[in-house]
């Protein structure tokens, strides 16, 4: 009678392990699925726009939901205000919680963009998101445009 008890209390301990650790595997799998975000945007020397006539100001990106393994990309139009050339830059700070930053990088087609005074170029912004990524189920970070003026 004795081993019976065993046998059955082993037998229920293993299906609760298995039922736990599908849990588990499922927890782990949607909680890194969605990953919701909206990056503020910091400008020096420049301005960022949504439209190309620069009446639109951009503040913020809504990057949406991400998974694992993509990339999202937006257009934003940076203008020159200044009476000189400036070279661009972009940069990502502040990322909560500090682990999104080994998971996701931001990237740009305006590396070294050299931009002529009261000029506008189209930028595209893209945020790729590691098939490795775990853990994250939301971020947030600031998207830091520069001009740098070239003499």
């Amino acid at each position: 009678m004795a081993m019976q008890k065993v046998t059955v209390g082993a037998a229920l301990a293993a299906t609760l392990v298995g039922v736990i650790g599908v849990a588990m595997v499922v927890g782990l799998l949607s909680a890194s699925r969605t990953i919701p975000n909206v990056g503020n945007m910091k400008t020096v020397g420049v301005s960022v726009y949504w439209d190309r006539a620069c009446t639109n100001g951009t503040t913020s990106i809504n990057w949406g939901v991400l998974e694992p393994n993509t990339s999202k990309s937006f257009t934003v139009y940076v203008k020159n205000n200044g009476t000189a050339a400036e070279m661009l830059s972009l940069a990502s700070s502040n990322w909560n919680p500090s682990a999104a930053m080994s998971y996701m990088s931001l990237s740009w087609n305006c590396t070294n963009y050299v931009l002529s005074h009261d000029s506008v170029v189209g930028a595209v912004l893209t945020l790729t998101v590691s098939p490795n990524v775990s853990g994250i189920t939301s971020f947030d970070f600031d998207i830091i445009i520069t001009g740098t003026e070239q003499t």
